[in-house]
């Protein structure tokens, strides 16, 4: 059985619409083959509606191959149809659909995984909106110090000097006795 940490990291993937699972990995998952899992959900198609399962397009499907990298080769290596992509409920859904012990044992695995996920995204979308603040507060401090600088350049510079010497001064060559 995989963990849902393994679930969350390596089976969920974000396809521009919303987080999901691929009918391939959640057949893996449920222990079916695939075009099983799709003919179960297919018939029974009133349970999944649009936000729980969809068929990805050929572009979304190139963007998660090229994320994949290693493709196996060889004839017959790859699928004919575009993979269903499955959202949270829907991957539930397909518990109640198959209806076996594994079954249920996966479905609470996915709703593990789904939670580890969100939390992950939680704390990146946290972590992104410090290092926003973090900038903003640099941008101004950069500001503060290039005016720091200029200050300390201009109290290094030599004072000008002024037209009077300060003190007393006795011109000698000048002076005459009275």
């Amino acid at each position: 059985m995989v963990s849902p940490a393994y679930a969350a990291c390596h089976l969920s993937r974000d396809s521009g619409r919303s987080r999901i699972m691929l009918d391939q990995d959640l057949a893996v998952l449920y222990g079916v083959e695939t075009r099983a899992l799709v003919q179960a959900a297919k018939r029974n198609a009133e349970r999944f509606p649009g936000d729980f399962m969809f068929q990805l397009k050929a572009d979304e499907v190139a963007a998660l191959r090229s994320q994949l990298v290693i493709l196996k080769s060889g004839r017959g290596q790859h699928r004919k149809y575009l993979p269903y992509a499955f959202t949270e409920h829907g991957a539930l859904m397909l518990g109640n659909v198959l209806r076996s012990p594994r079954a249920v044992a996966v479905s609470l695995l996915v709703v593990r995984a789904f939670v580890r996920l969100r939390a992950v995204v939680a704390s990146h979308r946290e972590l992104a909106a410090k290092m926003d603040e973090l900038e903003r507060k640099l941008a101004t401090h950069d500001q503060t110090i290039t005016e720091l600088l200029e200050a300390i350049r201009e109290l290094m510079l030599p004072a000008p000097p002024s037209g009077r010497p300060i003190g007393f001064t006795a011109n000698i060559d000048d002076w005459q006795p009275e």
